[in-house]
């Protein structure tokens, strides 16, 4: 993470981020010094079943400062000829395999242009094998590993699944996936974190529940004591973060409500137009205000 507008504050140097790009998830897995390529090297071993050791063997593949995409807290790489994307989710989404294959066309055009092959060539051009993971801690409930598919998409199914994308789903909350997080500590330390977070949001207020979850992941040297180093832009990226969360919830929300209100509106018109009810009756069916109910009848008679 950037060290940007360094203080220092009762002796203690506080590192404060103006704009929050990379979470935490991103930042620990990002590759961009020794230690956070062994721990994606970890997280791949502990995924895959295998057990590299050497960091040479990845080489780092993500792509920065996407515009046209949204992808939040994609990381990519190459190892063992395939081609990796990981990435986290609180929230679920089903469009993840069609947002993946978006991302893999960038990095496939990357590949090929940087290897000088010529796709329009009588000779087929080999490409990575792709995996495209997802990590997920949010709150609603999920099994354990779920699949999402390209073809659960598609307007007009097709049999024999001739075209297809994946987007495999790991619950990384507690008491889910146990094996693999104790396969992989930073791992494991990441989801603690987050779910110390998240379990003193229920008795406390967002501030304090990020700073008790940071401060006990300092005394218990959570990822090998990275916390404690930038333990203060950790705290604005979490608090960041949870805002962001409750924002996106509050926004379902209207949503939802203006869904409710628009199907209602729909219904009351057409009911008007039926002339069996009153207005009153109207507006007490539909739980609209009767101003509502007499503003839509004048317009169906203009």
């Amino acid at each position: 993470m950037k060290k940007e507008n360094q203080t220092k504050t009762n002796g203690e140097e506080i590192f404060v981020q103006n704009q929050v790009r990379d979470t935490l998830f991103r930042f620990i897995y990002s590759g961009k010094d020794d230690r956070s390529r062994r721990w994606l090297l970890s997280l791949y071993n502990a995924l895959n079943g295998t057990n590299h050791q050497n960091t040479k063997d990845l080489t780092i593949t993500t792509i920065e400062n996407i515009i046209y995409l949204t992808m939040k807290n994609d990381l990519s790489f190459l190892i063992d000829s395939q081609l990796q994307l990981y990435e986290h989710q609180s929230t679920i989404n089903p469009n993840m395999p069609l947002r993946g294959l978006m991302y893999f066309a960038q990095l496939y055009q990357m590949n090929i242009n940087k290897r000088d092959e010529d796709i329009y060539g009588d000779t087929i051009v080999k490409i990575p094998t792709p995996k495209f993971v997802v990590f997920y801690n949010g709150n609603r409930e999920q099994e354990d590993i779920i699949k999402y598919h390209l073809s659960d998409a598609f307007e007009v199914p097709v049999e024999h699944k001739e075209f297809e994308w994946t987007a495999t789903v790991i619950n990384i909350n507690q008491n889910h996936n146990y094996k693999l997080q104790k396969s992989c500590k930073s791992l494991y330390d990441y989801s603690r974190f987050v779910d110390l977070i998240k379990s003193n949001l229920k008795t406390m207020p967002l501030k304090d529940s990020v700073i008790n979850a940071v401060d006990y992941a300092v005394k218990n040297n959570f990822l090998e004591g990275l916390i404690e180093e930038q333990k203060m832009e950790i705290l604005n990226t979490c608090l960041t973060e949870f805002n962001q969360e409750d924002y996106d919830r509050r926004r379902r929300r209207e949503g939802y409500r203006k869904g409710l209100e628009e199907q209602a509106v729909k219904s009351a018109k057409n009911l008007i137009k039926l002339k069996v009810l009153t207005l009153e009756q109207i507006a007490q069916a539909e739980e609209l205000p009767l101003e509502k109910v007499k503003e839509l009848a004048s317009e169906l008679q203009n």
